[in-house]
């Protein structure tokens, strides 16, 4: 099964292009949805981030998203420690998902796939980019935050221009229906690529 990753900075819109290609009729693999299942659902997971964050990393049985977050956006060292407890399941959960698709390929969506080596196991990798000020207005009305904990999240992610230089395929997303016409042209030359 070809394996695309599609990425791209916080607000860029890799949510709007993977939709994109669901409509197309490709089966997309939301990675940060999954993690944040499977925090909620694996013992492992859930005992290993109350050893890391303490007995405050869940209320209810549910993770503590705001406390934990609090935490890995100033302390990289912890960020790295919660990625290596996520990673490694998240992967072995996509192998599985991956094997019951049948479209000519697979789309792996993921906010971090270049910082945490995902890239390496894809056969082809896509960029979604926007200009910086349309995605800071883009967080802000989608969610409760502040430019502050924008630029704290963009900090922990490459930049673009890093992205760029080791992605087959770059979006850029900024009018919806040029998008639209972005992605089926990427669409049509992966499937031209696929054996």
């Amino acid at each position: 099964m070809i394996v695309v990753g599609l990425t791209g900075g916080i607000g860029s819109g890799k949510t709007t292009v993977a939709k994109q290609f669901e409509a197309l009729g490709i089966p997309v693999y939301i990675a940060d949805e999954e993690a944040k299942k499977l925090m909620n659902r694996s013992k492992v997971i859930k005992r290993k981030l109350i050893e890391l964050f303490g007995s405050d990393a869940y209320n209810n049985d549910e993770l503590n998203r705001p406390f934990i977050a609090q935490i890995i956006f100033s302390n990289e060292a912890v960020l790295k420690k919660m990625n290596a407890i996520i990673h490694p399941r998240v992967a072995t959960h996509f192998n599985k998902w991956m094997l019951k698709q049948t479209a000519p390929y697979v789309i792996k969506e993921a906010a971090i796939l270049f910082e945490n080596d995902g890239y390496k196991l894809c056969d082809f990798v896509i960029t979604v980019v926007a200009p910086k000020e349309l995605r800071f207005k883009r967080l802000l009305k989608r969610d409760t935050t502040t430019k502050d904990k924008i630029e704290a999240i963009i900090k922990n992610q490459w930049s673009d221009e890093q992205k760029i230089k080791l992605s087959h395929f770059v979006i850029t997303n900024i009018d919806l229906e040029d998008t639209k016409k972005q992605v089926v042209e990427v669409h049509n030359q992966l499937l031209k690529k696929i054996p």
